[in-house]
């Protein structure tokens, strides 16, 4: 039985050792803090297809520095020396093209499926049941310019199988009568799906570790070793690990990871808060995206779960009050009878989105190391495509023909 081990215990590494172990592998999983402190537990738990134009797109560098003299703004970026930051920037910049933005759509789309799919089927396995919900996610604008980009992101999504549907006011009134509405209307991503990452999470350890997959928690990787173009050992402090595959799914510490095997990957972690709040009239049951503010709004277990922002910095333990303030001073503009509180410290989430400067995930066997598969830089998107990555995974170590074509996020 060959042995895969597994450095990074979020939602792609769980996922990978799952398909994995159902292919009959000896997986351990290696992961520097206790599991229960990464971006897959703090998310806004949505499933989208409806995400296939990549962050590098075009307007988002002047909309990225309009952003960047509003300390309440969905972005910031920190000034100050950082090369990771120079050289990350200048490839966004380059791949910031429409013409880019038209090759990736199908690539995306046929990944975010392919896990959404995989989702559908696990919420049926026994053992599972991590609220998996397919009411789609409802798109709010308020300007008639923000109005007119989701008519036309609706309409692409429509050209590539997508079904999305602009609404009206009394439409989106229709869907929830009791949440009051000050918006101009709304594009309904059908396709969309939502989750509570948190159950998820907790049901994928419980089955991974009755059926004998290792998780080593509080292990963090200091040292890795190869030989020729094969890594042989990896180091947690005094502890060595071997196996015949190893899979690099460490999010925005890849970086760090990969320069141990004298590796590159452009990455910048993108910090993003969340916090809930109790909601026991349940007026939303559709998850939220306010399309200006860039905030993300999502029922969960009794509660709503209010996220947003992307600071690009360095990964640090810092939290930015303004930018908690302005996820929580944008919801009643949208919805006047929801006005959340804003958070102490101790009730915010933070986690950090490892992305890459085209927006799309390196998901791949590396070209240097033949005994490593990547599998990060998923950005916004980890959580919903965590099991078409931990899938692909698994094909590529197997040998096998992969589900989709994996071209598009090879390790570049």
């Amino acid at each position: 039985m060959s042995k895969v081990l597994i450095i990074g215990g979020g939602i792609v590494g769980l996922s990978s050792a799952y398909y994995l172990h159902k292919r009959g592998f000896q997986v351990t999983i290696l992961d520097k803090g206790d599991i229960v402190d990464n971006c897959s537990f703090g998310n806004a738990g949505m499933i989208v297809p409806s995400h296939f134009v990549p962050l590098a797109a075009p307007g988002m560098i002047s909309q990225g520095i309009r952003w960047m003299f509003d300390s309440k703004s969905p972005f910031y970026v920190r000034p100050g020396l950082n090369l990771n930051l120079v050289s990350w920037g200048l490839k966004f910049m380059k791949h910031a093209t429409a013409r880019h933005v038209a090759q990736a759509a199908e690539p995306l789309r046929d990944l975010s499926l392919l896990s959404k799919k995989l989702y559908e089927d696990l919420s049926k396995e026994p053992g599972f049941n991590f609220e998996l919900t397919n009411k789609g996610i409802l798109a709010f604008y308020k300007t008639e310019k923000a109005g007119e980009e989701e008519a036309h992101l609706a309409e692409k999504a429509n050209e590539l199988g997508l079904d999305m549907a602009v609404l009206d006011l009394a439409a989106c009134k229709a869907l929830q009568p009791d949440l009051e509405l000050d918006v101009l209307g709304a594009v309904h991503y059908r396709c969309d799906a939502h989750l509570y990452p948190g159950k998820l999470m907790c049901d994928l350890i419980y089955y991974l570790e009755k059926n004998d997959v290792k998780i080593v928690r509080n292990k963090e990787v200091d040292k890795i070793e190869s030989e020729s173009n094969s890594i042989t050992k990896v180091f947690t402090g005094k502890e060595v690990w071997e196996a015949d595959e190893y899979v690099l799914a460490t999010g925005s510490w890849s970086p760090a990871i990969a320069k141990m095997m004298n590796l590159k990957i452009s990455l910048m972690p993108g910090k993003g808060y969340s916090f809930m709040e109790p909601e026991p009239k349940n007026r939303i049951s559709i998850p939220a995206l306010l399309c200006e503010a860039r905030v993300a709004i999502t029922p969960m277990n009794g509660n709503i779960r209010y996220g947003g922002t992307m600071e690009l910095d360095k990964i640090n333990t810092r939290i930015n009050m303004q930018r908690v303030k302005g996820i929580v001073e944008s919801v009643p503009k949208y919805f006047p009878d929801l006005k959340p509180e804003i958070p102490t410290e101790d009730k915010i989430w933070y986690g950090f989105r490892p992305s890459s400067p085209d927006g799309l995930p390196y998901i791949g066997r590396s070209t240097q190391k033949q005994n490593l598969i990547v599998a990060t830089g998923h950005g916004m998107m980890g959580l919903s495509l965590g099991p078409a990555t931990g899938l692909l995974v698994s094909q590529i170590i197997s040998g096998q023909t992969t589900e989709i074509e994996t071209n598009a996020f090879a390790v570049r």
